[in-house]
């Protein structure tokens, strides 16, 4: 073999960047330089300075409020609960300053990868970082490896990244696969699951999920469509429907019927992963895991999550398990608020045990 036909096979071929009309990309695959930050931070600095998430990105929130209530020093041993992007862990590790070790754990098998390689980049690997795919659920599967937890960290309901992929399904606003699984390899899509759910079940997951105003006529509306052989296996199709059924509501203005759409896809993610159930889970194993004087963190989206978080803490306290918790939920500020969209309805909530 010649020297230069060596030479052609160790190089990479160029790969040209996505075409796209007009000047500005459209889609979340055009949109090149969002999704390589490492390589356009000018970039990717002022899209977040316009107050938006760059696409494929998570802007993590509450930082200054979450690292403020856990103290977190050199030396001790921490989880977070809910990697995601990774922006919390970072935070986390900095103030670890290399001293201690941290546990990160998520249950997404295609991001989990990319934010331990984005990390690893960054100087924190197996040393002080031990990254497992893992729900949170399964805390005290790190508990048994780790020992008790010094400060414990849960970022709930989905990321950023994963709401913008119109692969993943979770957002009614993009052409996509109704799927809405934080693990798509594991259990049925969201499209699959209404193949066989009943009215009044999908009645009372609308109320129960998302504290959905129509969910009866959103209800009636999905079913007759499926009895009539109506395929509903796009995010769009799904949207369709619902518009179609709240265009006859009276009164029902056209933002009122985004937010319903919004609640309905937040109520069937929450049942095709089972949120609820292991969010419960979560918190019962929580104070069996810490460490006397440990302290939890939790951020939360919504209000069935934030109440669950509530009455577990409320609960533990009142038995003398949490020698302390938020007498009431943090916001964030309204600076942030502006720079990030997505911060507006998160509630952090804390707990120190005894």
């Amino acid at each position: 073999m010649s020297t230069d036909s060596a030479m052609d096979e160790k190089e990479p071929k160029h790969q040209r960047r996505i075409r796209y009309k007009g000047t500005h990309p459209k889609t979340f695959k055009e949109k090149y330089k969002e999704l390589q930050p490492e390589h356009y931070a000018d970039d990717v600095t002022k899209i977040i300075q316009k107050g938006r998430t760059p696409a494929g990105m998570h802007l993590p929130i509450c930082v200054k409020e979450i690292l403020e209530f856990l103290q977190i020093t050199p030396g001790q041993t921490g989880l977070d609960a809910t990697l995601g992007y990774g922006g919390h862990t970072l935070e986390m590790l900095k103030c670890l300053d290399s001293k201690g070790r941290l546990y990160a754990i998520d249950v997404d098998c295609l991001e989990l990868p990319r934010t331990k390689e984005r990390l690893e980049r960054m100087g924190y690997g197996p040393e002080i970082l031990e990254i497992k795919q893992l729900n949170f659920s399964q805390i005290d599967q790190i508990a048994s490896e780790s020992g008790p937890l010094n400060f414990v960290l849960a970022d709930l309901g989905v990321s950023s990244m994963q709401i913008d992929n119109p692969d993943r399904g979770f957002s009614f606003k993009v052409e996509g696969p109704l799927d809405l699984r934080l693990n798509p390899k594991m259990g049925q899509s969201a499209a699959n699951r209404l193949k066989t759910i009943s009215y009044y079940e999908l009645q009372g997951m609308l109320i129960e999920n998302a504290d959905e105003p129509q969910a009866a006529v959103i209800a009636r509306a999905i079913i007759s469509n499926i009895k009539k052989g109506n395929d509903i296996s796009t995010t769009t199709q799904l949207q369709k429907i619902i518009k179609d059924a709240l265009k006859h509501v009276p009164h029902m203005r056209d933002e009122e019927i985004k937010k319903s759409c919004q609640r309905c896809f937040q109520a069937l993610r929450i049942d095709v992963n089972h949120e609820f159930e292991v969010l419960d889970e979560f918190l019962e194993k929580l104070p069996n895991v810490l460490a006397a004087g440990g302290r939890v963190a939790i951020l939360s989206f919504h209000s069935g999550e934030d109440r669950r978080v509530k009455k577990s803490f409320k609960r533990f306290f009142n038995e003398g398990i949490y020698r302390e918790i938020a007498p009431d939920p943090i916001r964030p500020s309204p600076e942030e608020c502006h720079a990030n969209s997505r911060a507006h309805s998160a509630k952090l909530r804390w707990a120190i045990k005894a």
